[in-house]
């Protein structure tokens, strides 16, 4: 019997791939536990890193906040990066293994400088208005961030290979490993909230019980682990090739191609533009997308000029002067995809205030479960990673069926309607965050405790009232960021699948990179119309304005909210069945 060969991948010795023996959804789980291991490694820095910075590095709250959120922009946005390097250099798997190592590292620096008293600053009561403490600086600051960035290069290499190697593992043309690709996606939301549900309980308990030496020790441990368990599956993975040219590349020449013939006249009929003909290169597959009469400036790139058309082979031009129409309408594509991509950051401009305030103020509140045992504030957030973990097996398993019979849409709802979704509730969790604000300062206020140390004098109020806003919050990620991940993938130009999934970690850090900022804005804004010097400034969350700030957002999400309306009813979705020449012969 012939052996099938999976187009396009090969084995580790560089041999084609055999479907019965490579890839798959066996080997996968392979990946899913590295993604895990990785998730479970990070997750928990990604909420008490802030009490990290301030209670042992001795950084104000505001700076500490800041070093959170650009810590987390810095890894989401270098995964980009790290993608074009993959698909361009070196290959996924080498990419995942690499970063592993590169994340390995930054945690051991971090659990060095934890465990040695040198290099970090004296202990000091932060809360006593009369002590002069420390903060981190020189040398041991360097320490500090070199630590930190090596942590977050790593983890953006893997959270931009992970993905796109699994996907690799699966033929999209085969209709059973179409319908397979499609459960490792929802498998890979899933091994993100085991792997977050472990950090942020047992994680977070060690680092707030046992130390932070232990706690960075075992992120180390945990990272280690999943590369290991990565790399037993070489013998079984298909492997990605990596390209000499990328498509992202090939998107910039259509700008720089329309900008050199921008003086042209655009022809009536958009046949006369520049496409090559469908039996030119019969020895691969050539994608063809028809021309849609959508971003005309850009069909400027498939002008020929006259000097173009007396030569034999126009395909001879450099793409920098002359590109397809198949490449122009990708550009056309990703372009029309910017305004959901930007509708988007708002909601993780929310999250980043999530993940960093509502933690410190869980550290004023009643923490006690039972007489023994207190949830740590920065478990928080396992509220709605646990509703994650049973809510994505029956949205995937029952709702999206019922409401297909309904819509007639294979995935219940359009992509962009889920985003939607998920984008007016991040402004609902908003004001829930702000009344309970709003709740929690009155109790403070009404038991003279407004100037309570964290944790040692604790308000009678229970932490658990902050549960609300990440319960809704998490609903409301499950819609979004599974959306957009969705959405992403399913309308990025074919050579640009994989390298869509970091997207989403784009929308995300810059998020990030203007939470920080809004932070800044907000406290020079108001520092000389409150007592406290700002919205947002000092240490005592008791004497600040959170729930002022909480507000803003919200207001700030609904007007996000009406304007991605405008832009989902504007957008055109792209060709979903291009044609695919292929040259039987050659697989003959």
């Amino acid at each position: 019997m012939e052996e099938e060969l999976v187009d396009g991948k090969v084995d580790w010795k560089g041999r084609k791939a055999l479907k019965h023996k490579h890839g798959g959804m066996k080997v996968s789980t392979l990946i899913l536990a590295t993604f895990a291991f990785e998730n479970m490694a990070s997750f928990a820095l990604a909420v008490n890193l802030l009490s990290y910075f301030t209670k042992i590095m001795h950084y104000e709250l505001s700076d500490a906040a800041n070093m959170v959120t650009n810590y987390s922009g810095v890894s989401y946005m270098l995964s980009i990066a790290v993608a074009i390097v993959a698909d361009t250099l070196i290959g996924r798997y080498k990419t995942v293994l690499i970063s592993g190592f590169i994340e390995c590292l930054g945690l051991t620096l971090l659990t060095v400088q934890a465990h040695f008293a040198s290099l970090k600053p004296p202990t000091c009561n932060l809360f006593d208005k009369n002590a002069q403490c420390e903060k981190l600086s020189g040398k041991n600051e360097a320490f500090l961030l070199i630590g930190l960035y090596l942590l977050a290069s790593g983890s953006a290499g893997l959270k931009s290979s992970l993905p796109a190697h699994g996907a690799d593992q699966f033929d999209e043309r085969d209709p059973k490993e179409a319908k397979q690709m499609s459960s490792f996606f929802n498998a890979l939301l899933l091994a993100l909230c085991i792997g977050g549900a472990i950090s942020l309980t047992f994680f977070v308990w060690i680092q707030d019980h046992k130390g932070w030496d232990w706690g960075f020790g075992m992120s180390t441990i945990a990272i280690a682990l999943g590369t290991i368990v990565f790399a037993f599956g070489l013998p079984l993975y298909r492997i990605h090739v990596a390209q000499r040219t990328n498509p992202i590349i090939e998107i910039i020449q259509v700008y720089v191609a329309a900008i050199r013939n921008r003086n042209l006249p655009l022809p009536e009929d958009p046949e006369n533009l520049y496409e090559i003909e469908q039996d030119k290169e019969a020895v691969m597959e050539i994608e063809f997308l028809p021309h849609r009469d959508i971003f005309r400036f850009l069909d400027k790139a498939a002008i020929q000029r006259e000097s173009d058309m007396e030569l034999e082979k126009p395909e001879s031009t450099s793409q920098w002067k002359l590109c397809r129409v198949t490449q122009v309408e990708n550009a056309k594509i990703i372009l029309s995809m910017v305004p959901v991509f930007l509708c988007t950051i708002i909601m993780t401009l929310c999250l980043a205030q999530l993940q960093t305030f509502s933690v410190q103020q869980g550290y004023t509140m009643d923490t006690k479960i039972t007489k023994d045992f207190n949830i740590p504030p920065a478990s928080l957030p396992i509220i709605p990673v646990i509703f994650l973990i049973a809510i994505i097996p029956f949205y995937d398993r029952i709702c999206v069926p019922l409401l297909r019979k309904f819509t007639g849409i294979p995935t219940g709802v359009t992509h962009l309607q889920r985003i939607g979704v998920g984008l007016i509730l991040s402004s609902i969790s908003m004001v829930i965050a702000a009344i309970i604000e709003v709740k929690r300062k009155a109790v403070a206020r009404d038991n003279n405790l407004l100037d309570a140390v964290p944790l040692l004098q604790p308000l009678p109020i229970s932490i658990f009232w902050l549960s609300f806003q990440y319960f809704v919050f998490g609903v409301a990620d499950m819609f979004t960021y599974v959306g957009l991940l969705e959405f992403f993938y399913s309308q990025a130009p074919k050579g640009l699948k994989a390298t869509s999934t970091c997207f989403l970690w784009s929308s995300m850090a810059v998020g990030y990179f203007l939470s920080s900022i809004l932070v800044q804005v907000v406290n020079s804004a108001t520092k000389n119309i409150t007592a406290s010097g700002g919205w947002l400034a000092g240490n005592n969350i008791n004497r600040n304005h959170l729930n002022l700030f909480y507000l803003f957002l919200s207001i700030l999400s609904l007007i996000n909210f009406f304007i991605y309306l405008i832009v989902s009813k504007m957008y055109k979705y792209r060709p979903q069945e291009p044609l695919v020449i292929s040259d039987d012969k050659s697989e003959k």
